[in-house]
């Protein structure tokens, strides 16, 4: 038996729904989507990694008009319609306290030690595996049928103050969720190739 975890590639249709296909949405259709497949999609996201499985994103899934309200006045203008139309607005979080929970997650070692009082190493495990999980998120909703619309387009400190008003979650980024108008994407914007942006040594 080989020694390797060969377990060979997905299937092209695969790639298509995850990769080749996806696009980013700012259209959407007028369908809900349950509680119960944003659980699917986050107990997909959560498997995987972050630094020492410290998994310091929150999210907040905004589906009320209530809820949308709290969040519209944070928005630039050209992400308002959107937002407002999109079945569930995601607020992509960091919890800066994710090493509490570091004696769970990562017991083999005393790595909350690690953090306390370092804020530094917090400030950037916290926005570099959180926008790692956000993006989990993204590629686990693709998988079960979701389409995604991530956003940078708002105001931070308003985010903050109107959801997490006690510092402990801090916004990363805003991602609409839901079944995208396919009719209304625009071309797919150029990407760069492999000899312009990578290099092998």
């Amino acid at each position: 038996m080989s020694e390797t975890n060969d377990r060979g590639r997905v299937d092209g249709a695969a790639l298509d729904v995850l990769f080749r296909e996806a696009r980013t949405h700012g259209a959407w259709l007028p369908k809900p989507v349950p509680e119960s497949l944003l659980r699917e999609v986050y107990d997909l996201a959560r498997l995987g990694p972050t630094s020492a499985n410290a998994s310091p994103a929150r999210f907040v899934f905004v589906t009320t008009p209530e809820a949308k309200e709290r969040l519209i006045p944070a928005l630039m203008p050209g992400n308002v319609d959107k937002t407002k139309a999109a079945p569930v607005t995601v607020i992509v979080a960091q919890d800066m306290e994710f090493y509490e929970q570091l004696p769970k997650l990562f017991p083999f070692v005393d790595a909350k030690s690690w953090f306390v009082g370092n804020d530094a190493m917090i400030a950037h495990t916290a926005a570099q595996s959180s926008t790692l999980q956000g993006a989990y998120l993204m590629l686990a909703a693709r998988a079960l049928g979701l389409d995604c619309g991530p956003m940078a387009g708002f105001d931070g400190a308003k985010v903050n103050a109107e959801f997490f008003p006690d510092g402990k979650w801090k916004v990363n980024f805003l991602c609409n969720l839901g079944y995208g108008d396919h009719t209304k994407l625009p071309p797919r914007a150029p990407r760069l190739t492999f000899e312009e942006a990578c290099r092998v040594l």
